[in-house]
This record gives structure tokens, sequence and C-alpha cells, in this order.
């Protein structure tokens, strides 16, 4: 595995029970400040093979960037089940539930 894959894997175990990081803050920590598209590879390819909570990363914004709806409905329920609660946009308040 590339190191900053390893770290990516690393970091997003560490994303503890109602918390979030977002994409862009988990690739800077890898060292790659400009690889959150590589962290959303990580995440699909990776997620069941490391059991990572994935359902814990969501964009800049702090929404869930997942188009599908069946998909983006379990994040959701996921990360509602863990305390985080969304705002009147469908977004997360980074300020209340970023982890850093």
């Amino acid at each position: 595995m590339e190191p900053f894959t390893e770290r990516v894997v690393e970091i997003i175990k560490s994303i503890p029970e109602g918390k979030v990081m977002t994409y862009g803050q988990i690739a800077t920590l890898a060292g790659s400040p400009r690889g959150a598209r590589q962290v959303v590879r990580v995440l699909h390819t990776l997620s069941k093979k490391y059991k990572l909570p994935w359902h814990r990363v969501v964009n800049i914004k702090g929404e869930i960037s997942i188009n599908d709806c069946e998909s983006h409905n379990v994040q959701r329920m996921f990360l509602e089940s863990e305390g985080i609660k969304f705002n009147e946009h469908n977004a997360i308040d980074l300020n209340e539930f970023q982890y850093h």
C-alpha cells in the first residue's frame, strides 16, 4: 500500500463516533493538500476491506456528497444515529461536529 493511502486509511479509522472530517482535511493530514479525490478513491475501494467508517467523511460544506439517493440516505441515517444533526440546508455544522 502506498504511504498516502495507508495514512488516509489510518486517519479515517481514527474519526470518532459523532464526528466527521472532510475529504480535503483528510488529504491534507495525509500529506497531499490537493488529494481530496484520492481520498474518495480510497473510500470507494478500501472501505469494506478495512471496515472504514466511510459515513463520517463529508465535503467542505458539511454535506453528504453521494448522489445515489439510497446511499445518501444510508449515510445520513448512520450520522444521525451517532448524534450528528443536519441544518435546514441538509448540512452538518462543521464548527460543532468536525473532528480535528
